[in-house]
């Protein structure tokens, strides 16, 4: 149950940090969002905020690359098309108000040390992402410094999108970087 219980909390962190971003999330959101009792913050997390925070993050970005790991290497098309088709339900979460939770890590945040600490977990996030999609587009048969190339830029468009959708409040942004990533790697380098 003790296990359970801080799961719910660290899936209620990644959908407050989604909407709310570090700054604006609280332990009354985590705690509305997973079911758990006051207590139950300090005894999971006795770091606090901070602790919660980078391991919120931390895993979602694992469940972000192994999604990645999962795209089909078919074709370097073949892989950008079905990362835009996997990032198309996120777009339209940032859509509605949310976000990416690792990208929340970088917003808002100075410099002290907690602030520092979550920096890093994102840009090795955000570098993982980049690892796994070069590595699938390598395996698809792009050369290594294009792959590498080519998913850095895939990431920076995603962050770019997930932006912009939600300034929009809907999808539309997306469409144009879409059409931009196929081109890119009917192109590469």
């Amino acid at each position: 149950m003790a296990g359970e219980t801080r799961e719910r909390m660290i899936e209620a962190t990644v959908t407050a940090l989604q909407h709310r971003g570090v700054a604006g999330m609280s332990f009354t959101d985590i705690l509305a969002g997973s079911g758990a009792a006051r207590g139950a913050i300090y005894h999971h997390f006795p770091g606090g905020k901070a602790q919660l925070v980078a391991e919120a993050a931390e895993r979602n970005g694992c469940e972000v690359r192994a999604r990645l790991a999962a795209l089909p290497a078919d074709s370097p098309q073949g892989v950008v098309a079905a990362f835009l088709e996997l990032v198309r339900p996120v777009l339209a979460a940032s859509a509605a108000g949310g976000g990416c939770a690792v990208a929340a890590l970088t917003v808002g945040v100075g410099s002290g040390g907690d602030d520092m600490t979550l920096r890093q977990i994102a840009s090795t996030a955000f570098t993982a992402w980049g690892d796994q999609l070069a590595e699938r587009l390598t395996a698809a048969g792009l050369g290594p410094d294009a792959a590498r190339d080519l998913a850095t830029t895939l990431i920076a468009l995603l962050q770019g999108a997930h932006v912009l959708c939600r300034a929009a409040g809907d999808l539309e942004p997306f469409e144009p970087v879409a059409r931009t990533a196929m081109t890119l790697v009917a192109h590469p380098g």
